[in-house]
Parts: structure tokens; C-alpha cells; sequence
């Protein structure tokens, strides 16, 4: 009884503040827009959907979703083999700089492959090559940004299958490729559903890149969300159109869930040190450098792009773009500030947001901890819901919800990290889960019988072994943090834009001086990014959560 009163208690800060910061906004913004004078106006569901340009809205978002996820396993799933079984000098790095384009802003993406292939960029200058404002570069700029999503997630089940299941499976006559069709390939189809689900989640929600990438073009949802929100102000076509995003991302988290649960339970997994070694032979190796070559073009090509561009001044190669980045005079008009202090409030947010999502984070994992209910199957299925759920809808709610004592927060320095920490919580939980379930639960029962009261159970038994998941999970919530754009980009004020909104506003004024800085900038947030990456790569153990 006294166990469950605590995880009651535990539970009260998380629902109350996905409640308040979550639940309440999306919801005003619904009811804002399917509503009229008290009734429900459900006719504009088909109004909506009959609309021919909505529903090229919804084939583009569904097609490049699904062009998107399958292009990436076809590029992603060979290095996630050569991460899971080879050993080689530079792992540890490679692995790191695999991981980077996953932490990075989306706008900051888009700039890397707008420098590479929009106008100006590195293929225009070579070959007269522009893909800016098509679907290839939106597809690449997909692919980069989720190729650690499969390393991760379908490498990390791969490291640890034993083997010797497939040496059998060939020593009773099997082939090579037959082996691994009927043995491996089974065992890894709930990594590859899960990893498959989360890149499909992270491109059908797809904001940042299409929108710097696919111009006037191209729309996924998110997009069109934003412009119904901000430019046209059609709040019922952008409510029919967040709901359909919502069932929509619903359905996808409850079958990552489940493939997650396949892959917990049915498998047995040994140590991953006793199943790399060295490649052997010449098609190994063929397969580790051509793993190289792929990360050198597909992800390292377009950042080297991004700081090369960032240098490019109008008289030769320089700091202009950046000495500049400090003045007010040569700030963006929708600025109050100078471009470079976008960077101290994007750092100040951060720091602010990963506490939030820290306390909040923490305490739902440490409930979460003991599986089991519907309730909380469904706790945890809230807490991943702000990384699907339109983050247009997020911030544009802050707006019209928070402006009533005592939740009158729309001039508030902290509206901004409270909605940063919507997205760094589901990082928080997910990171912190795995090792609180590893830890051995008859050593807090001994605490306990010992006189231990819950908060020492936890200071003298958890939180020394989860220490350095606790570390990683700071870390990786203050890079999400850093680069949140979607709800940000409504609620942060001109006198305190962040750095992904800087960039935003610049890349969308013409004029070379904009555009460099916007590169500069760009720059600077994804070396703050990469910094915090490498540091949790010194931190990072085979166990340390699920990212």
C-alpha cells in the first residue's frame, strides 16, 4: 500500500505538467477550431478532406514518408552490420559522428543540404546541379537525419545475437543467405519494424527540412499546419488537420510499442564484445570502407558544406559572417538583438528546459520502472506523444491558453523551456528506463527492511547505478532542446530569438549577408550540438537507454 501511495505521488508532477503544457493546448486549439458558438461543427472534417489540395497535402506526407523510411534501411541497415559485428579502429568516433545529424536541429539539416545542393551550393558551383525545391534533397536530408535511427536501434539487437545460431543453421547444410534469412533475419524484424516506425513517425512529422528544403512546393502536415496557423489564420482546417496527424501518430506509437515488447521478450542476446571482431577476408572489409565512403558523403559532406559556406564571404574566404553575428546594426529587422545572442538564449533555454525535463522525466521512468497495467502502458505512451503530435499546435496553443492568471505566461522568459521540455522528456524516460529496470529490485526490498525510507532507497540504491544514464540523459535532452523549432518558432520574442529561429528568419531574407550568417549560425549550433554528442559518447555504455 505504501509502495503504491509513492508511485502515485511520483506520478502527480508528470500528468500535471503534460496536462498543463500538452494536453491543455492541443486541446483549446481543437475545440478552437471544430467549434462554433458552443457546437461541434464536425461537417468540416469533410469539408476539410475534400479539399483536393489538403489531400495532396496528405498523399505527399504519406509517400515521402514511406519513400523516406525505405530509402533509409536500404543506406542505414549495412552499417548497422558493421557496427554490430566488426571491430575496428575509429569505432567509438565513427559511431559518434553517426549520431550527430540525429541530435542536430532540423534547420540546421536543411542549411547543410541547402549548401550542398540549393542554389550556390556545392553542386551548383561543380556541375549546375540544383535539387533545392525537389524531393530528392528532402529524401537525402531524411535519410541523414535518421541513419543513426537503424544503426542504433537495429545495430544494438545485432550486436548482441548469438552468432552461433546461424554457424548451426549453415553447419546443417544451410547457405550463407539462406542462413540469415530464416535465423538472423527473424530475430532482428522487431528492431527493424521499431527502427522502421520511429523513422516513418520522424518523417511524416517532417517541419524544418520541408520547410527550407521543398519551398513553396512541397507540404507535408506539419507544414501545412503552420501555414494555415501563421499565414492564413484558418484555425478549422488546421484542427481537422491536427487531429488527423494525431490518429494518425496514436497508431504508429502503439505499434512501435508493441515491436518493442516483441523485442524485449522473444529473444535471447548475449554480450556484444564476444560478437565483433576484425573483418575478415576481402568482402568484409569491401563492406567496412564502403560503410565509410557512405558516411563520408551522406553525413560528413554536408556539414564540411555548412562550415565551408559559413567562411565563404563576399571578398574570399573569412570570418566576416561571423564577426558580424554580434552586431545589432546588422540583425535581422524581426530582431531586437544582435544575431549572436540567439546563441546565450538558445543555451540559457537549454539549460532551463533539461531540468524541467530532467525532474520531469525522472520521475515518470522511476514509476514506469515496474511494468505492468493499463495505466501504465498508457503513461508511457503519453510521454512519447509530443514527438509526433504538431509542435505548431503546441506553440500556437501556448499562445491563446496561457493568458489567464495564474497560467498568464505569454511574457514569460520560461515558455519557451517549458515547451523545449515537452520534447526532452520522452528523451529523458526512454534513456533512463532500461537501467532502472536492470537494477536488482531485491537490493531496494533489503533497503527497505533495513529501514530505508523511499527517498534513501532511491539516493543509496538507484541513483548511483543509474548515475551515468542520468548524465546522458541531461545530455541528450539539452541538444533536443537546443534545436526545438516547431512551437518555438510562435512563442519566442523578437528581443529573445533562439538559434534555430535565427536561422529560420534569416535563410527566409534574401541577400548574401543573411544567408551567411544564417550558415554561420548554423554552424555554431551544430558544433554546441556535436560537443554535447561527443561528450555523451565518453559516457555512453551498451545499456545507457534506448537512443
Amino acid at each position: 500500500m505504501r509502495a503504491t501511495a509513492v508511485r502515485m505521488g511520483l506520478l502527480a508532477l508528470p500528468l500535471v505538467f503534460f496536462a498543463l503544457f500538452f494536453a491543455y493546448p492541443v486541446a483549446a486549439i481543437v475545440g478552437r477550431g471544430l467549434t462554433d458558438g458552443g457546437h461541434w461543427q464536425f461537417g468540416r472534417l469533410t469539408a476539410v478532406l475534400g479539399d483536393p489540395d489538403i489531400l495532396h497535402v496528405l498523399w505527399f506526407t504519406l509517400w515521402q514518408a514511406a519513400a523516406s523510411t525505405g530509402l533509409t534501411l536500404l543506406i542505414a541497415l549495412p552499417g548497422a552490420y558493421v557496427f554490430a559485428r566488426f571491430d575496428f579502429p575509429g569505432k567509438q568516433l565513427l559511431r559518434a559522428v553517426v549520431t550527430v545529424p540525429f541530435v542536430l536541429p532540423t534547420v540546421v539539416v536543411g542549411s547543410a543540404f541547402l549548401a550542398l545542393v540549393g542554389r550556390g551550393g556545392l553542386l551548383d558551383d561543380l556541375w549546375g546541379v540544383r535539387l533545392d525545391t525537389t524531393v530528392w534533397a528532402i529524401l537525402l536530408a531524411h535519410v541523414f537525419f535518421n541513419y543513426a535511427v537503424v544503426v542504433r536501434t537495429v545495430g544494438g539487437l545485432w550486436s548482441q545475437l548469438d552468432p552461433r545460431q546461424e554457424e548451426a543453421a549453415r553447419v546443417l547444410g544451410a547457405g550463407r543467405f539462406a542462413a540469415w534469412r530464416r535465423v538472423t533475419l527473424p530475430a532482428l524484424g522487431p528492431a527493424v519494424a521499431a527502427a522502421a516506425l520511429m523513422v516513418f513517425l520522424f518523417t511524416f512529422t517532417s517541419f524544418g527540412v520541408v520547410q527550407i528544403l521543398g519551398g513553396p512546393t512541397f507540404s507535408t502536415l506539419e507544414v501545412e499546419i503552420y501555414r494555415q496557423t501563421a499565414d492564413f489564420l484558418d484555425l478549422p482546417t488546421a484542427a481537422v488537420l491536427t487531429v488527423i496527424q494525431f490518429v494518425a501518430v496514436l497508431g504508429l506509437l502503439a505499434l512501435h510499442a508493441w515491436t518493442v515488447r516483441r523485442r524485449e521478450t522473444t529473444l535471447r542476446l548475449v554480450d556484444a564484445a564476444r560478437t565483433a571482431h576484425r573483418p575478415r577476408g576481402g568482402g568484409q572489409w569491401t563492406l567496412l570502407w564502403g560503410t565509410v565512403a557512405v558516411i563520408a558523403v551522406l553525413l560528413v559532406a554536408p556539414l564540411v558544406v555548412l562550415v565551408v559556406r559559413s567562411f565563404a564571404g563576399p571578398d574570399g574566404y573569412g570570418t566576416v559572417f561571423y564577426t558580424t553575428l554580434g552586431s545589432a546594426a546588422s540583425a535581422d529587422s524581426t530582431f531586437a538583438v544582435a544575431p549572436l545572442d540567439a546563441l546565450w538564449n538558445s543555451l540559457a533555454y537549454g539549460v532551463a528546459a533539461t531540468a524541467i525535463a530532467l525532474v520531469v522525466g525522472g520521475l515518470a521512468a522511476a514509476v514506469l520502472t515496474r511494468r505492468g497495467g493499463r495505466l501504465m502502458r498508457g503513461l508511457d505512451a503519453l510521454l512519447m506523444l509530443p514527438l509526433g503530435v504538431s509542435a505548431v499546435t503546441v506553440g500556437f496553443g501556448f499562445l491563446i491558453t496561457l493568458d489567464k492568471p495564474p497560467l498568464d505566461l505569454r511574457s514569460s522568459w520560461w515558455l519557451v523551456p517549458l515547451a523545449q521540455a515537452l520534447v526532452g522528456v520522452p528523451f529523458v524516460v526512454r534513456t533512463m528506463l532500461p537501467v532502472l529496470r536492470a537494477v536488482d529490485g531485491r537490493l531496494r526490498e533489503a533497503a527497505a527492511v533495513l529501514g530505508a525510507s523511499p527517498w534513501r532507497v532511491w539516493r543509496e540504491v538507484d541513483l548511483p547505478m543509474v548515475r551515468r544514464a542520468l548524465l546522458i540523459a541531461a545530455g541528450f535532452a539539452f541538444a533536443v532542446s537546443l534545436g526545438e523549432f516547431g512551437a518555438t518558432v510562435f512563442i519566442a520574442r523578437p528581443d529573445h530569438p533562439t538559434l534555430p529561429v535565427a536561422v529560420a528568419r534569416l535563410l527566409g531574407r534574401a541577400g548574401e549577408l543573411n544567408y551567411g550568417q544564417a550558415m554561420a549560425l548554423s554552424t555554431l549550433l551544430m558544433v554546441v550540438c556535436a560537443g554535447a554528442l561527443l561528450a555523451l559518447e565518453r559516457l555512453r555504455t551498451d545499456h545507457s537507454g534506448e537512443f
